[in-house]
C-alpha cells in the first residue's frame, strides 16, 4: 500500500497523511454537516467555537457549508463568509482547533435555487443557471417554525456569472484571512455547482450549458478562481455523481463527472471528496479513483472497521465520518483505543442552542 506522501506502508485510519499543503495527523475526517447554530446574519457563535474545538482530534475537520454571498444562503441560521466581520468570527474557530493541534477546512456552499426568502437577507435574490424551481419545502424560523416552498429562481445572465465566481474567490480570501488551512468547494447535494452540471437544472444554450463542456465550465472556473487565491494545493472539492438530493437529476452522471474530473485533475487540487451511493447509478469511489490522480476522501455511513478495510484496499486515502462525530466528539480516541462508540441517535440536530450540539460526553468525562 502506498501512502499519499510516497512511503510504502500499510495505511489505516491512524496513519498520518498530507493532502497538498494540508497536514492530517490521522485519516479520520470530520464530514461537513449543517448544524444551524449561527446567528440570523451568519455570524459565528460561542457554541460553534466549542463544537469544533471538541472535535479537533480529527485528522481534518471540514466545516458545515458556508455561504460565499448573500444570494448563496438558503437555510436558516447557517454561517456566512461574506465580510471581514464574518472572518473575525471564524478566526475564533480556527484558533481553537489549531490550539488542539487540528487541521480545519472551510466548505464553501452556494445553494443556488435551494432557498426560501424567509431564510435570506432582505433584498437578496435566489439565482440559478436556469429558472427551474426546486420542488422542495424548507424549514424557516417564521412563526415558531414553518415549512415553506422554494421560491422560483432567476436565471443568471451570462455576464453575471463572472461576479458569482468572484464571490467564491473573495470568500476563499476571507477563509485564509480567518486562519483556515484550506477550502472545499461544495459541488453536490443539488447546490449551485451541481445545478450547472446537471441536465435537469441547466437548460442553457450558451457557453455555460448545453454540451457537457458547457455544463462543467462553471465548476471548473470556480475551482480555478479559488485555486488562484493561494494555490490549488489548499483547495479541495466534493462531488457525488448521481445524487438526486434536493430535486437534482442528470441524464448521464457518469459522462458528466468523467468530463469534470478530466478537467479538474490538471489543476493539482488538494483532494477530491466523494460520497458513495449504494443504490446509485455510478460507483463513485471507483469513478473518482480513476479520474482524479490526487488524494481521495470517501464518505457515507462507514464504520471504523469497514473504513480501515477500504483504506487497506486503496479505495480511498481518508474516510469522512458525519453522524458519528455528532455524538462522539472524541471519535478518533475511541477508534484508536478500540472503544465502543456512542449511538448516532440524537435529538436537536438543527435546533439553536447547546443541547444536542456540545453536550455529548467523551470517555474521560
Amino acid at each position: 500500500m502506498t501512502s499519499t506522501d510516497g512511503d510504502t506502508r500499510f495505511v489505516n485510519l491512524m496513519t498520518p497523511a498530507r493532502f497538498g499543503r494540508l497536514e492530517l495527523r490521522n485519516r479520520v475526517v470530520m464530514a461537513p454537516m449543517t448544524r444551524s447554530r449561527a446567528t440570523p446574519d451568519g455570524a459565528v457563535t460561542d457554541i460553534m467555537v466549542e463544537y469544533y474545538r471538541q472535535r479537533a482530534g480529527a485528522g481534518m475537520i471540514i466545516t458545515e457549508g458556508v455561504y460565499p454571498s448573500e444570494a448563496g444562503k438558503g437555510y436558516c441560521r447557517t454561517p456566512g463568509l461574506v465580510s471581514s466581520d464574518h472572518a473575525a468570527g471564524w478566526r475564533r474557530v480556527t484558533d481553537a482547533v489549531h490550539a488542539e493541534g487540528g487541521t480545519i477546512v472551510m466548505q464553501m456552499m452556494h445553494v443556488g435555487r435551494v432557498a426560501v426568502a424567509a431564510n435570506k437577507a432582505a433584498g437578496s435574490e435566489t439565482v440559478a443557471p436556469s429558472a427551474v424551481v426546486a420542488r422542495l419545502r424548507m424549514y424557516t424560523d417564521v412563526d415558531g417554525g414553518t415549512m415553506q416552498p422554494c421560491e422560483p429562481p432567476r436565471d443568471l445572465d451570462a455576464d453575471e456569472i463572472a461576479a458569482v465566481i468572484a464571490d467564491y474567490a473573495r470568500s476563499t480570501e476571507l477563509a485564509f484571512e480567518a486562519g483556515f488551512d484550506g477550502v472545499e468547494l461544495h459541488g453536490t447535494s443539488g447546490y449551485l455547482p451541481a445545478q450547472f452540471l446537471s441536465t435537469g437544472t441547466n437548460h442553457r444554450d450558451d457557453d455555460w450549458g448545453g454540451s457537457v463542456a458547457g455544463r462543467i465550465r462553471f465548476f471548473v472556473e470556480v475551482s480555478s478562481a479559488m485555486a488562484d487565491v493561494d494555490g490549488a494545493d489548499r483547495i479541495g472539492f466534493r462531488i457525488c455523481p448521481g445524487n438526486p438530493y434536493n430535486d437534482l437529476h442528470d441524464d448521464d452522471p457518469e459522462e458528466t463527472f468523467r468530463a469534470l474530473l478530466a478537467a479538474l485533475d490538471p489543476l493539482g487540487l488538494a483532494y477530491c471528496h466523494t460520497l458513495r451511493l449504494p443504490t446509485g447509478p455510478v460507483d463513485n469511489e471507483a469513478l473518482c479513483r480513476q479520474g482524479f490522480s490526487g488524494p481521495l476522501i470517501i464518505n457515507d455511513s462507514y464504520e471504523p472497521a469497514e473504513a480501515n478495510q477500504a483504506l487497506a484496499e486503496g479505495r480511498g486515502d481518508a474516510v469522512a465520518f458525519g453522524r458519528r462525530f455528532i455524538t462522539n466528539p472524541d471519535l478518533v480516541d475511541r477508534i484508536a483505543g478500540g472503544h465502543e462508540l456512542a449511538s448516532t441517535r440524537a435529538d436537536h440536530i438543527y435546533d439553536p442552542g447547546p443541547q444536542g450540539y456540545i453536550d455529548f460526553p467523551t470517555r474521560s468525562d
